[in-house]
Protein backbone atom coordinates (compact mmCIF):
# COMPACT_ATOMS: atom_id res chain seq x y z
CA UNK A 1 0.00 0.00 0.00
CA UNK A 2 1.54 3.61 -0.63
CA UNK A 3 1.88 6.09 2.04
CA UNK A 4 1.26 9.88 2.20
CA UNK A 5 5.19 10.21 2.91
CA UNK A 6 6.13 13.86 1.53
CA UNK A 7 8.04 16.04 3.60
CA UNK A 8 7.63 19.12 5.18
CA UNK A 9 9.55 20.61 2.07
CA UNK A 10 7.58 18.86 -0.26
CA UNK A 11 4.43 20.84 -1.67
CA UNK A 12 1.30 20.44 -4.04
CA UNK A 13 -0.54 22.90 -6.51
CA UNK A 14 0.02 26.39 -5.94
CA UNK A 15 2.94 25.67 -3.86
CA UNK A 16 0.78 24.45 -0.53
CA UNK A 17 2.14 22.26 1.77
CA UNK A 18 0.67 18.63 0.93
CA UNK A 19 -0.62 17.62 4.55
CA UNK A 20 -1.22 14.41 6.19
CA UNK A 21 -4.58 13.70 8.24
CA UNK A 22 -5.19 10.54 9.45
CA UNK A 23 -8.97 9.53 10.08
CA UNK A 24 -9.22 7.02 13.23
CA UNK A 25 -12.50 5.29 13.63
CA UNK A 26 -13.16 2.48 16.07
CA UNK A 27 -14.71 -0.32 14.45
CA UNK A 28 -18.55 -1.13 15.60
CA UNK A 29 -17.33 0.54 19.44
CA UNK A 30 -19.71 0.57 21.72
CA UNK A 31 -20.89 -2.99 20.43
CA UNK A 32 -16.96 -4.16 20.44
CA UNK A 33 -16.81 -3.06 24.18
CA UNK A 34 -19.54 -4.74 25.34
CA UNK A 35 -18.13 -8.00 23.47
CA UNK A 36 -14.68 -7.65 24.80
CA UNK A 37 -16.26 -7.87 28.35
CA UNK A 38 -18.59 -10.31 28.23
CA UNK A 39 -16.89 -13.12 25.82
CA UNK A 40 -20.46 -14.58 26.02
CA UNK A 41 -21.48 -12.31 23.47
CA UNK A 42 -18.43 -12.52 21.02
CA UNK A 43 -19.51 -14.04 17.57
CA UNK A 44 -23.24 -12.94 18.08
CA UNK A 45 -25.34 -10.30 16.64
CA UNK A 46 -25.59 -7.69 19.46
CA UNK A 47 -27.70 -4.55 19.57
CA UNK A 48 -26.62 -1.54 21.93
CA UNK A 49 -29.90 0.10 23.16
CA UNK A 50 -33.04 -0.19 24.22
CA UNK A 51 -34.86 -3.39 23.62
CA UNK A 52 -38.32 -2.17 24.40
CA UNK A 53 -40.91 -1.39 21.65
CA UNK A 54 -40.07 2.08 21.72
CA UNK A 55 -36.33 1.47 21.45
CA UNK A 56 -33.91 2.16 19.45
CA UNK A 57 -30.43 1.09 18.29
CA UNK A 58 -27.53 2.81 19.39
CA UNK A 59 -24.72 0.53 17.79
CA UNK A 60 -25.01 -2.93 16.16
CA UNK A 61 -22.06 -5.61 16.13
CA UNK A 62 -20.40 -6.41 12.68
CA UNK A 63 -22.37 -9.91 13.14
CA UNK A 64 -25.59 -8.04 13.01
CA UNK A 65 -24.66 -5.56 10.33
CA UNK A 66 -25.30 -8.68 8.63
CA UNK A 67 -28.48 -8.72 8.68
CA UNK A 68 -29.09 -5.23 7.81
CA UNK A 69 -29.48 -3.83 11.70
CA UNK A 70 -27.79 -0.05 11.89
CA UNK A 71 -27.86 2.80 14.67
CA UNK A 72 -31.05 4.95 14.50
CA UNK A 73 -33.12 1.80 13.81
CA UNK A 74 -35.46 1.49 15.66
CA UNK A 75 -35.77 -2.12 18.09
CA UNK A 76 -38.61 -3.41 16.78
CA UNK A 77 -37.25 -3.17 13.20
CA UNK A 78 -34.19 -4.27 14.00
CA UNK A 79 -34.91 -7.84 15.87
CA UNK A 80 -37.65 -8.27 12.96
CA UNK A 81 -34.63 -8.76 10.95
CA UNK A 82 -32.25 -10.96 13.25
CA UNK A 83 -34.45 -12.56 15.42
CA UNK A 84 -31.31 -13.64 17.23
CA UNK A 85 -30.17 -10.10 18.27
CA UNK A 86 -29.10 -9.97 21.53
CA UNK A 87 -29.45 -6.37 23.03
CA UNK A 88 -27.47 -4.60 26.02
CA UNK A 89 -27.99 -1.58 27.63
CA UNK A 90 -25.17 1.02 26.78
CA UNK A 91 -22.18 2.09 29.62
CA UNK A 92 -21.57 5.52 28.37
CA UNK A 93 -19.50 5.71 31.79
CA UNK A 94 -17.10 2.85 29.56
CA UNK A 95 -17.11 3.92 26.90
CA UNK A 96 -16.11 6.95 27.63
CA UNK A 97 -13.37 5.85 30.00
CA UNK A 98 -12.25 3.74 26.81
CA UNK A 99 -12.06 6.84 24.53
CA UNK A 100 -9.44 8.62 27.04
CA UNK A 101 -7.31 5.78 26.23
CA UNK A 102 -7.27 6.00 22.58
CA UNK A 103 -6.92 9.89 22.85
CA UNK A 104 -3.82 9.38 25.06
CA UNK A 105 -2.65 7.07 22.02
CA UNK A 106 -3.23 9.80 19.62
CA UNK A 107 -1.34 12.73 21.70
CA UNK A 108 1.61 10.58 21.68
CA UNK A 109 1.92 11.38 17.93
CA UNK A 110 0.43 14.86 17.50
CA UNK A 111 -1.40 17.54 19.56
CA UNK A 112 -3.26 18.51 16.04
CA UNK A 113 -6.32 16.04 17.29
CA UNK A 114 -10.11 16.78 16.35
CA UNK A 115 -12.26 14.41 18.16
CA UNK A 116 -15.33 13.91 16.07
CA UNK A 117 -17.10 11.72 18.82
CA UNK A 118 -16.10 9.25 21.21
CA UNK A 119 -15.02 6.92 18.42
CA UNK A 120 -13.39 8.54 15.77
CA UNK A 121 -10.92 11.88 15.33
CA UNK A 122 -8.96 13.77 13.07
CA UNK A 123 -5.31 14.04 13.77
CA UNK A 124 -2.40 15.58 11.43
CA UNK A 125 0.45 13.82 11.44
CA UNK A 126 2.43 15.95 8.79
CA UNK A 127 5.02 16.80 11.84
CA UNK A 128 4.64 14.37 13.80
CA UNK A 129 6.51 14.06 17.73
CA UNK A 130 8.16 10.43 16.37
CA UNK A 131 9.63 12.45 12.79
CA UNK A 132 7.80 9.42 10.99
CA UNK A 133 8.26 9.82 7.29
CA UNK A 134 4.99 7.90 6.02
CA UNK A 135 1.56 8.72 7.49
CA UNK A 136 0.42 5.03 6.79
CA UNK A 137 3.05 4.21 8.95
CA UNK A 138 1.80 6.65 11.87
CA UNK A 139 -1.59 5.25 11.33
CA UNK A 140 -0.28 1.49 11.91
CA UNK A 141 1.27 1.72 14.91
CA UNK A 142 -1.62 3.84 16.10
CA UNK A 143 -3.99 1.10 15.55
CA UNK A 144 -1.31 -1.89 16.65
CA UNK A 145 -1.03 0.17 19.74
CA UNK A 146 -5.19 0.40 20.44
CA UNK A 147 -5.25 -3.17 20.04
CA UNK A 148 -2.60 -3.40 22.52
CA UNK A 149 -3.84 -1.22 25.30
CA UNK A 150 -7.89 -1.76 24.90
CA UNK A 151 -8.35 -4.87 22.64
CA UNK A 152 -10.38 -3.15 20.05
CA UNK A 153 -9.94 -2.44 16.71
CA UNK A 154 -9.63 0.54 14.47
CA UNK A 155 -9.78 1.53 10.61
CA UNK A 156 -7.56 4.39 9.82
CA UNK A 157 -7.68 6.57 6.55
CA UNK A 158 -5.13 8.56 5.47
CA UNK A 159 -4.73 11.54 2.71
CA UNK A 160 -4.11 15.09 2.27
CA UNK A 161 -7.31 16.50 3.16
CA UNK A 162 -10.20 15.99 6.31
CA UNK A 163 -13.04 15.11 3.14
CA UNK A 164 -10.70 12.34 1.95
CA UNK A 165 -8.54 10.71 4.63
CA UNK A 166 -12.77 9.87 6.26
CA UNK A 167 -14.07 8.58 2.97
CA UNK A 168 -10.46 6.27 3.39
CA UNK A 169 -11.38 5.04 6.54
CA UNK A 170 -14.55 3.55 5.12
CA UNK A 171 -12.48 1.50 2.29
CA UNK A 172 -11.42 -1.37 4.27
CA UNK A 173 -13.14 -1.87 7.40
CA UNK A 174 -13.57 -3.75 9.71
CA UNK A 175 -9.38 -3.61 10.77
CA UNK A 176 -8.27 -2.26 8.07
CA UNK A 177 -6.70 1.01 6.33
CA UNK A 178 -6.39 2.91 3.22
CA UNK A 179 -4.43 5.59 1.56
CA UNK A 180 -5.87 8.11 -0.92
CA UNK A 181 -2.60 10.42 -2.29
CA UNK A 182 -2.92 13.29 -3.66
CA UNK A 183 -2.53 12.37 -7.30
CA UNK A 184 -5.37 9.94 -6.54
CA UNK A 185 -7.76 12.16 -4.88
CA UNK A 186 -9.75 13.95 -7.67
CA UNK A 187 -10.47 10.69 -9.84
CA UNK A 188 -11.71 8.99 -6.69
CA UNK A 189 -14.27 11.94 -5.93
CA UNK A 190 -14.80 11.71 -9.87
CA UNK A 191 -15.99 8.21 -9.71
CA UNK A 192 -17.34 7.96 -6.36
CA UNK A 193 -21.27 8.42 -6.11
CA UNK A 194 -22.72 11.17 -4.57
CA UNK A 195 -25.10 9.26 -1.80
CA UNK A 196 -21.57 7.94 -0.27
CA UNK A 197 -20.37 11.36 -0.29
CA UNK A 198 -19.59 12.18 4.12
CA UNK A 199 -21.87 14.81 4.50
CA UNK A 200 -24.84 14.34 1.82
CA UNK A 201 -27.36 13.29 3.22
CA UNK A 202 -30.31 11.22 1.72
CA UNK A 203 -32.45 13.90 1.40
CA UNK A 204 -29.34 16.12 -0.59
CA UNK A 205 -28.27 13.18 -2.45
CA UNK A 206 -31.82 12.70 -3.73
CA UNK A 207 -32.27 16.46 -4.86
CA UNK A 208 -28.86 15.78 -6.74
CA UNK A 209 -30.11 13.01 -8.42
CA UNK A 210 -33.26 14.88 -9.71
CA UNK A 211 -30.83 17.30 -11.35
CA UNK A 212 -28.85 14.27 -12.84
CA UNK A 213 -26.14 14.78 -10.21
CA UNK A 214 -25.14 10.99 -9.65
CA UNK A 215 -21.19 11.20 -9.43
CA UNK A 216 -18.77 13.59 -8.25
CA UNK A 217 -17.72 14.05 -11.87
CA UNK A 218 -21.61 15.00 -12.77
CA UNK A 219 -20.79 17.26 -9.78
CA UNK A 220 -17.32 18.66 -10.95
CA UNK A 221 -19.23 20.21 -14.14
CA UNK A 222 -21.39 22.32 -12.40
CA UNK A 223 -20.63 26.17 -12.07
CA UNK A 224 -20.54 27.26 -8.47
CA UNK A 225 -23.49 29.59 -9.13
CA UNK A 226 -25.27 26.47 -10.25
CA UNK A 227 -24.32 24.76 -6.90
CA UNK A 228 -25.17 27.85 -4.83
CA UNK A 229 -28.56 28.68 -6.24
CA UNK A 230 -29.79 24.96 -5.80
CA UNK A 231 -28.02 24.50 -2.22
CA UNK A 232 -27.31 27.41 -0.98
CA UNK A 233 -23.84 28.00 1.15
CA UNK A 234 -23.20 23.98 0.43
CA UNK A 235 -23.23 24.89 -3.10
CA UNK A 236 -19.47 26.24 -2.59
CA UNK A 237 -18.47 23.02 -0.14
CA UNK A 238 -19.79 20.73 -3.31
CA UNK A 239 -17.71 22.53 -5.87
CA UNK A 240 -14.50 22.38 -3.69
CA UNK A 241 -14.83 18.46 -3.01
CA UNK A 242 -15.71 17.34 -6.35
CA UNK A 243 -12.47 18.51 -7.08
CA UNK A 244 -11.26 16.91 -4.19
CA UNK A 245 -10.23 20.13 -1.93
CA UNK A 246 -10.86 20.45 1.49
CA UNK A 247 -8.51 23.43 2.96
CA UNK A 248 -10.28 22.84 6.78
CA UNK A 249 -8.13 22.52 9.20
CA UNK A 250 -7.64 19.81 11.95
CA UNK A 251 -8.94 22.16 15.02
CA UNK A 252 -7.94 20.52 18.27
CA UNK A 253 -10.61 23.01 20.29
CA UNK A 254 -13.15 22.87 17.50
CA UNK A 255 -16.22 25.04 19.26
CA UNK A 256 -19.27 22.70 20.31
CA UNK A 257 -22.03 23.89 18.00
CA UNK A 258 -25.16 22.79 20.29
CA UNK A 259 -26.02 20.65 23.57
CA UNK A 260 -29.44 18.96 23.61
CA UNK A 261 -31.17 15.84 25.00
CA UNK A 262 -34.43 14.03 23.91
CA UNK A 263 -36.29 11.37 24.96
CA UNK A 264 -38.72 8.68 23.35
CA UNK A 265 -41.87 7.85 25.46
CA UNK A 266 -43.01 4.22 25.86
CA UNK A 267 -46.45 5.82 25.16
CA UNK A 268 -47.58 8.34 23.13
CA UNK A 269 -48.61 11.96 25.23
CA UNK A 270 -51.31 13.38 24.13
CA UNK A 271 -51.82 16.07 26.91
CA UNK A 272 -49.58 19.07 27.69
CA UNK A 273 -49.37 18.61 31.09
CA UNK A 274 -46.98 15.61 31.15
CA UNK A 275 -45.66 17.06 28.08
CA UNK A 276 -44.20 19.47 30.49
CA UNK A 277 -43.24 17.19 33.01
CA UNK A 278 -40.71 15.65 30.43
CA UNK A 279 -39.67 19.41 29.29
CA UNK A 280 -38.77 20.28 33.12
CA UNK A 281 -36.85 16.96 32.92
CA UNK A 282 -34.82 17.48 29.33
CA UNK A 283 -34.07 20.64 29.98
CA UNK A 284 -32.34 20.01 33.34
CA UNK A 285 -30.07 17.68 31.45
CA UNK A 286 -28.96 20.30 28.81
CA UNK A 287 -28.30 23.05 31.95
CA UNK A 288 -26.88 20.24 33.81
CA UNK A 289 -24.43 19.88 30.59
CA UNK A 290 -23.78 22.99 30.21
CA UNK A 291 -22.50 24.20 33.39
CA UNK A 292 -19.95 20.87 33.51
CA UNK A 293 -18.52 22.68 30.00
CA UNK A 294 -18.43 26.51 31.04
CA UNK A 295 -21.05 27.26 28.27
CA UNK A 296 -24.37 28.84 27.76
CA UNK A 297 -26.34 29.87 25.06
CA UNK A 298 -29.05 32.13 23.04
CA UNK A 299 -31.24 29.96 21.23
CA UNK A 300 -33.33 27.41 22.24
CA UNK A 301 -34.83 24.69 20.28
CA UNK A 302 -37.86 22.51 20.85
CA UNK A 303 -37.85 19.30 18.58
CA UNK A 304 -41.37 17.22 18.68
CA UNK A 305 -41.50 13.54 16.43
CA UNK A 306 -45.53 12.71 16.38
CA UNK A 307 -46.50 8.76 16.93
CA UNK A 308 -46.58 8.57 12.75
CA UNK A 309 -42.89 9.48 12.92
CA UNK A 310 -43.42 12.80 11.32
CA UNK A 311 -41.23 15.54 13.15
CA UNK A 312 -41.26 19.32 13.37
CA UNK A 313 -39.13 21.65 15.51
CA UNK A 314 -39.35 25.40 17.24
CA UNK A 315 -36.94 27.60 18.32
CA UNK A 316 -36.67 30.95 19.68
CA UNK A 317 -33.34 33.31 19.76
CA UNK A 318 -33.21 35.53 22.48
CA UNK A 319 -30.57 38.72 22.61
CA UNK A 320 -28.96 37.71 25.81
CA UNK A 321 -27.36 34.86 26.83
CA UNK A 322 -28.91 32.54 29.45
CA UNK A 323 -27.63 32.70 32.76
CA UNK A 324 -30.18 30.56 34.64
CA UNK A 325 -31.75 26.73 34.00
CA UNK A 326 -35.07 28.05 34.62
CA UNK A 327 -35.08 30.43 31.36
CA UNK A 328 -34.58 27.41 29.40
CA UNK A 329 -36.89 25.63 30.82
CA UNK A 330 -39.77 28.60 30.41
CA UNK A 331 -38.57 29.13 26.84
CA UNK A 332 -38.90 25.40 26.19
CA UNK A 333 -42.58 25.72 27.28
CA UNK A 334 -43.34 28.53 25.56
CA UNK A 335 -42.65 26.27 22.33
CA UNK A 336 -44.49 23.49 23.08
CA UNK A 337 -47.48 25.12 24.87
CA UNK A 338 -48.08 26.34 21.22
CA UNK A 339 -48.33 23.06 19.57
CA UNK A 340 -51.10 22.27 22.14
CA UNK A 341 -53.58 20.77 21.48
CA UNK A 342 -52.35 17.51 19.59
CA UNK A 343 -54.59 15.28 17.22
CA UNK A 344 -51.81 12.64 17.24
CA UNK A 345 -50.20 10.94 20.10
CA UNK A 346 -46.47 12.71 21.05
CA UNK A 347 -43.77 9.79 20.47
CA UNK A 348 -40.29 11.92 21.02
CA UNK A 349 -39.24 15.05 23.05
CA UNK A 350 -36.31 17.16 22.75
CA UNK A 351 -34.57 20.54 23.83
CA UNK A 352 -31.75 21.63 22.68
CA UNK A 353 -29.08 25.16 22.94
CA UNK A 354 -27.08 26.72 20.65
CA UNK A 355 -25.57 29.64 19.79
CA UNK A 356 -23.22 28.68 22.16
CA UNK A 357 -20.89 31.02 23.98
CA UNK A 358 -18.25 30.34 27.43
CA UNK A 359 -20.02 31.52 30.12
CA UNK A 360 -18.27 34.45 31.34
CA UNK A 361 -17.23 35.85 34.66
CA UNK A 362 -19.75 38.44 35.10
CA UNK A 363 -22.38 35.79 34.59
CA UNK A 364 -20.92 34.03 37.49
CA UNK A 365 -21.29 37.37 39.08
CA UNK A 366 -24.71 38.08 38.40
CA UNK A 367 -25.91 34.19 39.11
CA UNK A 368 -24.23 34.34 42.60
CA UNK A 369 -26.47 37.93 42.99
CA UNK A 370 -29.17 36.35 42.34
CA UNK A 371 -28.92 33.48 44.61
CA UNK A 372 -27.31 36.01 47.77
CA UNK A 373 -28.97 39.17 47.72
CA UNK A 374 -26.79 41.31 49.37
CA UNK A 375 -23.06 40.24 47.63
Amino acid sequence: MAGVGVHQSDTGEAGEKIRKIIHVDMDAFYASVEQRDDPSLRGKPVAVGGSAARGVVAAASYEAREYGVRSAMPSVTAKRRCPDLVFVKPRFDVYRAVSAQIREIFAEHTDLIEPLSLDEAYLDVSSNKRGIPLATEVAQIIRDRIKEVTGLNASAGISYCKFLAKMASDLNKPNGQAVITPARGPQFVAELAVNKFHGVGPATAAKMERLGILTGADLREKSPEYLREHFGKSGGWYHSISRGIDHRPVEPHRERKSIGAEDTFSTDIFDLEPARKEIDSLSAKVWRSCEAKALTGRTVTLKVKYADFQQITRSRTIERRLRRAEELTAIAWVLLEALFPVEKGVRLLGVTLSSLEPERDEDVVRQLSLELPGL
